[in-house]
């Protein structure tokens, strides 16, 4: 139970990837007042969680409401990480998710799709189980990550001052290479499931 609460955490943690988004969020919220910082960073990460977990629970019915199998949900999820986790570990002059728009953030693109994103979504989706404590431990997760989420982005104009450029663009790689693994493993599980079904 503890591994699989790990796993989870991780996964989602490598998805949404709060310290590779800490640019997006200092430049998108470069226009606000600093006072007001701090409420859209915690309305945001509300917003991206309570949509994590609408697809969290109700992924299995959205599934079969497209008539779409897990598989191809799982083979299409790994093809967004591995197009994301290229994109970090090779800077693209948009960055991960593409030009951010002026004015003060609401929805987008801060909790969509910076952390509430394809490929976050597209994981959560698996996460769809009818057990009530792979539920539990799923939620767990999710709220932990959240939890990171907001220690990262309400001490981002802090981090950024503290570690340097080098020192997060570095991060990101890694944490880029690391997600182009995971997501390598999750293709591979998916292609192994399809060809027990042929």
């Amino acid at each position: 139970m503890t591994e699989n609460f790990f796993q989870t955490f991780i996964l989602l943690l490598l998805v949404t990837d709060p310290f590779g988004n800490v640019p997006l969020f200092a430049a998108a919220l470069q226009p606000v007042a600093p006072a007001r910082r701090p409420r859209i960073v915690v309305r945001e990460c509300l917003i991206a969680f309570a949509v994590l977990l609408v697809f969290m629970f109700f992924g299995r019915p959205f599934l079969h409401a497209l008539s779409l199998s897990e598989v191809s949900l799982r083979i299409a999820g790994s093809v967004i990480l591995l197009m994301i986790a290229i994109r970090m570990v090779f800077p693209h002059p948009d960055g991960v998710l593409g030009k951010n728009e002026g004015g003060e953030p609401f929805i987008v693109p801060l909790a969509i799709p910076a952390l509430a994103g394809p490929s976050a979504l597209a994981t959560v989706l698996l996460f769809s189980s009818e057990t009530r404590g792979d539920v539990m431990i799923h939620v767990a997760a999710l709220a932990a990550v959240v939890v990171v989420w907001l220690a990262v982005f309400l001490g981002a104009d802090r981090l950024q001052r503290v570690l340097g450029t080098q020192v997060m663009t570095a991060f990101e790689r890694l944490m880029g290479l690391i997600l182009a693994a995971m997501s390598i493993e999750m293709l591979l599980g998916g292609i192994r499931e399809f060809v027990k079904t042929l």
